[in-house]
């Protein structure tokens, strides 16, 4: 088990050394082409003291002569980012100069504030359609739950998002104020955009449709992963014991169905990185896909890789876990 651990930790680290040197080049290539970003530091229409520009690339590390040639992997200005990462200093934003890491301990919580709603939402809701519809194989109830999951993950998500705030949102939250009154959980909880004052409760709403990406891929694999062990010889001989049906699902079809499902939620979280960003962008919340979206309008380089590297570092933390689940689950996975 401690060799599969330690040889996972470095194929991790390895993936993520080999994705922070695909943002750094690609950032690089964009200065190259597109020309100095130092420049909007100045603003658009005029044209700075050579003096000045200089100084403000030393200080933005922009000054290095690798962005002046295209396709330059400016190795050098990449080793020096690692470094700064490693001690904490990721930098200041060129609009503003903000420093990041303050943007980040702004945005990171927020983010995880959805996605911890979206991922309860996608669990809690998947595995019991999943499995209702494992239980009812073929009959109408299976057929409902499956054509019900696909129609609502073949809407696209802003299209909920958009009907939520335009319709839905405003007279549910009018409802809602007149009955529990404006600074109550219920009438802060439909508001169609987000209160830093109710950070948790304005954030149920948008992780609730964060959630319903991949429904139905969810939903047919956890039915598939528990018809697969429904038809298994340790269930017939948990029925021929005479265990109750609720007992035999929780904890001989679902526990030993876990695999998969597990595999599927790693995918889909990653998935959900896109939704985050249309969520955050829509409902005004100050997260990490909008913070990821604006900094791509306004051409701010160093806050896009690091923005792009938490969520890097996040997607490779939860195929880490799912692998080492693996073989929590299940003591065969080891590859020893």
């Amino acid at each position: 088990m401690g060799r599969y651990v330690i040889r996972r930790l470095l194929q991790a680290l390895l993936t993520l050394g080999i994705v922070l040197f695909l943002l750094h080049y690609l950032t690089a290539l964009s200065v190259q082409i597109r020309g100095n970003p130092a420049l909007l530091f100045f603003g658009g229409d005029r044209t700075p003291d050579p003096g000045m520009l200089a100084q403000v690339e030393r200080l933005y590390g922009l000054d290095n002569k690798c962005y002046e040639r295209v396709g330059d992997p400016c190795l050098a200005p990449f080793v020096d980012r690692l470094q700064n990462f490693v001690q904490g200093d990721f930098g200041t934003t060129l609009n503003g100069n903000r420093d990041v890491g303050q943007l980040l301990a702004i945005y990171i919580p927020n983010t995880l504030r959805l996605f911890i709603f979206a991922t309860l939402t996608l669990v809690t809701v998947a595995m019991v359609l999943g499995t209702w519809a494992a239980r009812h194989r073929g009959k109408f109830i299976d057929h409902t739950v499956r054509g019900t999951t696909i129609l609502a993950d073949s809407i696209p998500v802003f299209l909920i998002l958009l009907s939520y705030v335009y319709i839905v949102a405003v007279p549910l939250t009018r409802w809602a104020r007149d009955i529990w009154g404006t600074e109550s959980f219920m009438g802060q909880v439909f508001r169609p955009n987000y209160n830093p004052d109710w950070p948790w409760v304005t954030i149920i709403v948008p992780g609730i449709i964060v959630g319903t990406v991949g429904l139905a891929t969810m939903t047919r694999l956890i039915r598939a992963s528990q018809l697969e062990n429904l038809g298994s010889d340790f269930v017939r001989t948990a029925k021929a014991k005479g265990l109750k049906p609720m007992r035999i699902t929780i904890v001989h079809v679902i526990r030993n169905s876990m695999i998969p499902i597990i595999t599927g939620i790693g995918f889909l979280f990653a998935f959900m990185l896109s939704g985050a960003v249309l969520t955050e962008g829509v409902m005004g919340i100050p997260g990490m896909g909008r913070m990821i979206f604006q900094a791509v309008q306004r051409q701010e380089g160093n806050l896009v890789i690091v923005g792009l590297t938490v969520s890097a570092v996040v997607v490779v933390f939860v195929s880490l876990i799912v692998d080492l689940l693996y073989a929590a689950l299940d003591p065969r996975i080891r590859y020893e």
